[in-house]
């Protein structure tokens, strides 16, 4: 029950919170509770990729995505997740989730996400996701455009570019 009341938190927070362009970054605080936790103690691998959809819901309130997707019944979804799990978050440990948008293509948006525990990093992602409409996916510029952006995606990072190819082949077999 703890996510509803963290989803609910994010969005109110996000509406007073101060308005982002696209490249902007998001940070949010979150604390690590009992119902985060695995059976070793520490939080469990697959909250981390729930967690992070409160960091990407705070990137689309505060950069007015969430206001033109809902106006259009558009969804958002995440097509694929890469993520490294290099320390783990304890009991009540507090921590903070960066999530930003990285680059775009005609189809997908990259996004990257990072949980950082006194200025270290424990978790390191990149998603990437879209929007769908009632007629089908949404054009990464229509979404821009819609939201009153008129930008070119930023280059693709190395490693980004080694990851993105490595799904295409993936879907290729």
């Amino acid at each position: 029950m703890s996510l509803f009341f963290r989803l609910f938190y994010v969005i109110f927070a996000a509406i007073f919170r101060k308005r982002l362009a696209p490249l902007e970054e998001s940070v949010i605080q979150l604390r690590v509770l009992p119902n985060d936790l695995d059976l070793q103690g520490h939080m469990n691998n697959g909250r981390f990729l729930t967690l992070m959809d409160l960091g990407r819901v705070d990137l689309m309130v505060r950069t007015g995505f969430w206001k033109i997707a809902r106006t259009h019944r558009w969804i958002p979804l995440v097509g694929t997740a890469m993520i490294s799990f290099k320390r783990p978050l304890n009991l009540f440990q507090t921590f903070e989730l960066h999530s930003r948008i990285v680059c775009w293509d005609d189809k997908w948006c990259y996004i990257e996400q990072r949980f950082v525990r006194n200025g270290r990093i424990v978790t390191f992602a990149w998603t990437r996701g879209l929007f769908r409409g009632p007629s089908g996916n949404v054009p990464s510029k229509e979404v821009l455009a819609k939201a009153g952006y008129r930008l070119k995606s930023p280059p693709v990072p190395r490693a980004l570019k080694l990851w993105i190819q490595s799904e295409k082949r993936r879907e290729a077999a």
